[in-house]
């Protein structure tokens, strides 16, 4: 079983070395495919510089979003299963195991990691909590799922159900899109405690709340306008 692990990545300067580092320290047989999304901080030429059999890297001439460069990574895929991975460290690379576990007993097609369900999480933003809330229970209404987290980054697919998705959403629509087209296509999903170190915006996190509004649009269209 190989495991890609796809890692959009802009301005992550301060953390996309240590990153790095903790992916491949993590035991599961992987590939790693980083696409940077034009960044201009000195992340780009941090990347140039990596050569490690396991990554595979990919750079777009200007930003177009998370979502774009999830797409782009999705043609790269060569694993069983897949997982996105943000650049920061918010997320922990040491339970991918746990998180894919579900996919390897043959339970799940789709994983969704929340961290709403008890696990170690920073305390941090209350209205952040109160739109992802918003934005899970309107995903829900129109997918007919009951997850507690549909804006986790820590999403894993068998990666014949990733492929059959053709990715629209630029930025980080790219979520509530994910999670309507899994939905349509009537994978098996489920959902594990994560644990969450989330960062403000002085330690450069970027969502904002016009990707909130974004995200409302989102879930609308690919919920009842898919095409």
């Amino acid at each position: 079983m190989l495991l890609s692990v796809i890692m959009p990545v802009y301005n992550e300067r301060d953390t996309i070395e240590l990153i790095i580092e903790h992916v491949l320290s993590e035991p599961t047989e992987k590939e790693l495919i980083i696409v940077d999304d034009c960044s201009n901080d000195g992340t780009r030429e941090i990347l140039r510089r990596l050569s490690h059999p396991k990554i595979k890297v990919f750079f777009h001439e200007t930003n177009q979003g998370k979502g774009a460069a999830i797409r782009t990574a999705c043609s790269h895929v060569s694993g069983d299963i897949a997982i996105i991975q943000d650049a920061d460290l918010e997320y922990n690379p040491q339970e991918y195991s746990h998180i894919i576990k579900p996919i390897l007993e043959d339970k799940a097609d789709v994983v969704f990691g929340s961290r709403f369900h008890g696990a170690e999480q920073r305390v941090l933003f209350f209205w952040h909590f109160i739109a992802n809330k918003f934005l899970t229970l309107l995903s829900n209404m129109l997918t007919n799922l009951n997850l507690t987290d549909m804006e986790t980054c820590y999403k894993a697919f068998r990666s014949s159900v990733l492929k059959q998705i053709n990715i629209r959403s630029k930025r980080f629509g790219v979520e509530p899109e994910l999670t309507a087209k899994v939905a349509k296509l009537g994978c098996r999903v489920y959902e594990v405690p994560i644990s969450y170190y989330g960062r403000d915006y002085s330690e450069g996190k970027k969502i904002t709340w016009k990707d909130g509004f974004s995200a409302i649009w989102c879930i609308i269209k690919f919920n009842l306008f898919p095409k």
